[in-house]
């Protein structure tokens, strides 16, 4: 089922408008055919692939494939030399997809360089990591970076009708009912080859129950659940229920309920939320609503982030469920979240002054003469490391913004500061 060219690709409309740099590249008439190198950049089952080689298709280029889980860097020169030969002996030009860049060191990813550079080939190359952190900065410079999104629930939809009455597909063998599109629209989570694959196992159940071989068989929700082997959770990652079961996760945390914050978390990962998502509400909830009155909080949960992005789904879980239920566990205080707020209002309101002159930077020529640095006390000079000294500016002396609670370590960070503000004020 996968499209042959751009017009069939279900999705992504955002890419696809008419003179955007994929229609571009897959236009062999136009006057200015496209030829930018592009990094795609998303979810599995977005179709990469597919605007890859509908765009190889469409263009009547030569089209080469290579995935970095097995190409080595004398298979991209290899690649680059014959691009260099068909071009210089048939004008031919070359796209290069490479799957999965990001697996790529960088000694694989500088070889590429000579050839997008020069021109050799058009690479498009396709990744489900933040190519920021996961494609050297010369490579990222040479490319149009584009972001695909997950389907939307009509695509999808889109997808599964084609795919029921197409010949390259199910060919009008089987019927489906509402309950089980929307259960395979729901099952799949934006990802059309998750979809595709439920399709035919569900098919596949259905034509061994039917009674009849005459009929088309009916592929019910029930078909759909057996085929899948899961229940048929109620979750839509774009409507109300998405946002309704985070909302409950993370005041569940707030709330102290590790039971229901876990089981809140199991509704996510079974109905396949991205567990990236599911790992930033953790950290967003540990620096919120617990802050210092527990600071490991928040190591745990970027643990727990770094964790799902190393090892990848279902072991993932475990971490996001050790992360839930810890922070469902600590002392709670919204202190830092209430300072930073009130710090911003009070910038926005322009309630802010000039920079006290002895905290002013005195290390450049003439900044003494301006009277910067004069009179700065040296903390470390004092024996207990505090001194007294104004460090807000004149219109906010003796501003309070961050007020610990007497909950967990922000008890005895309370005890502290106190202490600290009365030396600090004199």
């Amino acid at each position: 089922m996968r499209p042959t060219s751009l017009d069939e690709v279900a999705g992504q409309a955002h890419l696809l408008g008419r003179g955007s740099p994929l229609v571009a590249l897959a236009d062999p008439d136009a006057k200015k055919p496209g030829t930018v190198s592009v990094i795609l950049w998303g979810p599995p089952g977005t179709g990469k692939t597919t605007l890859a080689q509908a765009i190889a298709r469409s263009s009547g280029r030569r089209f080469v494939e290579l995935s970095a889980i097995t190409a080595g860097v004398k298979d991209v020169r290899e690649v680059m030399q014959e691009a260099l030969n068909q071009r210089d002996l048939y004008g031919q030009s070359t796209i290069l997809f490479l799957d999965e860049i990001h697996r790529f060191t960088k000694a694989q990813q500088d070889a590429l360089l000579p050839g997008v550079e020069n021109g050799w080939v058009i690479l498009i190359a396709a990744t489900t990591e933040n190519p920021s952190f996961s494609v050297i900065s010369p490579l990222l410079s040479r490319s149009l970076l584009l972001t695909l999104q997950p389907l939307t629930d009509e695509d999808l939809g889109t997808l599964i009708d084609r795919a029921v009455a197409d010949a390259r597909g199910l060919d009008g063998a089987v019927t489906l009912d509402a309950e089980a599109r929307r259960a395979l629209i729901q099952l799949a989570s934006g990802d059309a080859r998750r979809a595709l694959t439920a399709l035919e196992a569900a098919a596949g159940v259905a034509a061994s129950e039917a009674e009849s071989d005459e009929a088309p068989a009916q592929v019910t929700a029930d078909h759909v659940a057996q085929a899948v082997d899961r229940a048929l959770l109620r979750y839509d990652r774009q409507g109300d229920e998405h946002y309704d079961v985070i909302s409950a996760f993370i005041k569940s945390i707030r709330g102290s309920d590790p039971d229901a914050a876990v089981h809140y978390l199991a509704r996510m990962i079974e109905a396949g939320e991205d567990p990236r998502f599911i790992a930033r509400r953790l950290v967003v909830h540990a620096a919120e609503d617990i802050g210092l009155a527990d600071p490991r909080a928040l190591q745990i949960a970027v643990a727990a982030a770094d964790a799902v992005a190393f090892i990848g789904m279902p072991e993932g879980r475990i971490p996001l469920a050790e992360a839930t239920l810890y922070l469902a566990t600590a002392p709670k205080s919204p202190a830092t979240i209430n300072a930073i707020d009130a710090a911003l209002a009070d910038v926005r309101a322009g309630r802010m002054g000039p920079v006290p002159k002895h905290l002013r930077d005195a290390h450049y020529a003439g900044a003494k003469r301006l009277g910067h640095g004069k009179g700065y006390r040296y903390p470390h000079d004092s024996e207990i490391g505090v001194v007294a000294q104004q460090y807000l500016p004149d219109a906010l002396a003796g501003r309070r913004y961050y007020e610990p609670r007497p909950l967990g370590g922000e008890r005895e960070i309370g005890e502290r500061l106190e202490k600290l503000r009365r030396i600090i004020d004199g």
